[in-house]
């Protein structure tokens, strides 16, 4: 039954029961008074003192001050625990200013007093970019590229810049555009994209160092650059043109590997032919300058004998090359010639077993008896006369 119904007006939401006077709500320093006697029996008081109502709730708000200042303690404490891991570390502050850094562990600060900045100093982090840009030969590229970075001094990166990651997006941004303006188109999409590389990264560091970042630049990669879409095929057709113009160099360079060792080797052997030419001419006029001094030796000896002789040895050298002969008889008036040229070419022409060809000696044969025999003759006509 309700508390405002008929017969129930023994309990009300007040909680007065039928002894209380008056059917109004409680008063508010009651009300108070059992909230501070509830308090007092959570933190172990007895909720009534000895000086009567009066010292009871003084000792029962002193008791409430008392646990909330427990309690603010308590969740003070628990505000200044960290934890810094193994690849982090921590740099604290206190009043504002640097304190010291902290290494892998468990620590506490006072909160209000000190701060704390925890950073990952191992992370490999990655920063990539894209872009238009103009080149050295005002040429328009689009060059990809990222940046590999990690936090190398951690206090610079936490107090001398205010956002180190924007930092260094805007001095990779510079240093990419400087190269790249520095350096042809030809260079940007073949194989200057390694050179560049390496002097984006040297120039970032700079620029990082000098803004006291604490970042150091691991790596730089930069991907292929690609043309504009507007020109992509005209581009595409100077990268052709290209690949067209190395495979004719290498041909040619194929070429030349296969015919320059050739003539080389046709050089050296004319070379060394040359060579053995000049020794076998030198050889010979060195023979010939001592068989003329032999010669004259002898000749210094018996003038005569050695002229005849030497006469003999060179009409005997040559007529022994000619075809033909001429024979002339001592006292006659004729003289007979023998076409030994015309009896050899029928002898090399005749046909069948009786083929014949006439040798130097039987030729000299066939002289002397032709010699002998018109002497023969000529002493009988002699005789006759």
């Amino acid at each position: 039954m309700a508390w405002n119904e008929p017969g129930g007006g023994d309990k009300d939401p007040w909680g007065n029961r039928n002894g209380n006077k008056g059917d109004g709500p409680p008063d508010l320093d009651e009300a108070l008074k059992k909230l501070q006697e509830k308090l007092s029996g959570l933190f172990g008081g007895s909720g009534k003192g000895n000086n009567g109502s009066g010292g009871s709730s003084s000792g029962s708000f002193s008791t409430l001050i008392i646990a909330v200042l427990v309690i603010g303690a308590l969740l003070y404490l628990f505000a200044g625990i960290y934890q810094v891991d193994e690849k982090e570390r921590a740099v604290v502050l206190r009043f504002g200013a640097f304190h010291e850094i902290k290494q892998p562990g468990l620590g506490w600060n006072a909160p209000l007093v000190t701060e704390v900045f925890i950073e990952n100093v191992t992370e490999e982090r990655q920063y990539p970019s894209r872009g238009l840009m103009l080149t050295e030969d005002e040429s328009i590229v689009e060059l990809p590229i990222t940046v590999q970075y990690n936090v190398n001094d951690v206090k610079a990166y936490v107090l001398n810049v205010r956002d180190p990651e924007v930092s260094l997006r805007h001095a990779a941004d510079s240093a990419l555009r400087h190269v790249v303006g520095s350096t042809e188109l030809e260079q940007v999409l073949s194989e200057g994209r390694g050179k560049i590389a390496d002097e984006v990264e040297a120039r970032l560091q700079q620029y990082l160092d000098s803004y006291g970042t604490g970042i150091l630049v691991r790596d730089v990669n930069i991907q292929e650059g690609r043309p504009p879409e507007e020109v992509r095929a005209a581009f595409d057709d100077v990268i052709k043109a290209k690949e067209d113009e190395e495979r004719l160099k290498n041909e040619a360079q194929a070429y030349a590997n296969g015919v320059v060792p050739g003539a080389r080797g046709r050089s050296q052997r004319l070379l060394e032919e040359a060579e053995a030419y000049r020794a076998e001419v030198t050889s010979r006029a060195e023979g010939e300058t001592s068989r003329f001094l032999n010669l004259l030796a002898e000749y210094k000896k018996a003038p005569e004998v050695t002229r005849e002789r030497l006469y003999i040895e060179a009409v005997e050298q040559v007529m022994g090359n000619a075809s033909k002969v001429l024979v002339d008889v001592e006292g006659g008036n004729n003289m007979m010639y023998l076409p030994l040229d015309k009896l050899m070419q029928e002898g090399a022409n005749a046909s069948g077993p009786a083929r014949a060809t006439l040798t130097q000696d039987q030729l000299r044969q066939i002289s002397d008896y032709v010699s002998r025999q018109l002497g023969r003759d000529n002493n009988t006509r002699q005789g006759v006369r």
